[in-house]
């Protein structure tokens, strides 16, 4: 991550997660509900309010906790829900709806990028505008992971063979623990940080 660990590297890193986040939640549910699902605007989560989308421990504790204790934040947001039953295109349909949270995530660096162009280098804005770009970066690689139930393991599905669905859909209970171990015991940290950095790199 960028710089040290201290108070406005914390505070500048809670407001970039809050925004992030909602955009990325957001997107989800407005997928579904251009695809024919209104579970998500039932539920309140058709929304740019990040209090709809936020958890208080996943996604605000949990990622200071392990910035202090790990050197990188692990997060997440509260799931956006939706019926496959009502989703237009079957698989490709969840496809699409998985993947519209981390391509938001990937337009937000993309626009902040080149926004900090235009500011004054080593400036507090500067630096903001750099964890911000590094944090989307993150969360689109991240969540594109094709591990169940992060919103890559959705567009896979779309186009496995059934005997891959059914080991997915096996493995979706203990995703989470899985990916999160895999960090923790380093067993995915290289690999993300050479993807962030070629996604970086094609940044202007």
């Amino acid at each position: 991550m960028i710089g040290n660990i201290n108070l406005e590297y914390i505070a500048v890193l809670i407001v970039s997660i809050l925004l992030s986040l909602t955009v990325h939640e957001f997107m989800h549910a407005y997928a579904g509900y251009v695809l024919g699902d209104h579970t998500a605007k039932a539920d309140g989560r058709l929304s740019l309010n990040p209090l709809s989308h936020i958890d208080p421990l996943m996604t605000v504790a949990l990622p200071i906790a392990t910035l202090l204790l790990f050197g990188a934040p692990i997060l997440a947001a509260k799931p956006v829900p939706f019926d496959p039953r009502n989703v237009r295109y079957d698989e490709f349909g969840a496809a699409i709806l998985a993947a519209a949270g981390p391509l938001s995530n990937l337009v937000l660096a993309f626009l902040a990028a080149l926004l900090a162009r235009a500011v004054t280098p080593g400036t507090f804005w500067a630096y903001a505008l750099e964890l911000f770009v590094t944090l989307n970066v993150a969360l689109f690689i991240f969540n594109m992971l094709p591990i169940p139930p992060l919103d890559g393991s959705r567009v896979l599905y779309a186009f496995a063979p059934e005997s891959l669905q059914r080991l997915m859909i096996q493995l979706e209970p203990y995703g989470l623990l899985i990916v999160f171990g895999l960090v923790l015991a380093g067993g995915l940290g290289g690999f993300l940080t050479t993807l962030n950095n070629y996604v970086l790199n094609l940044l202007p």
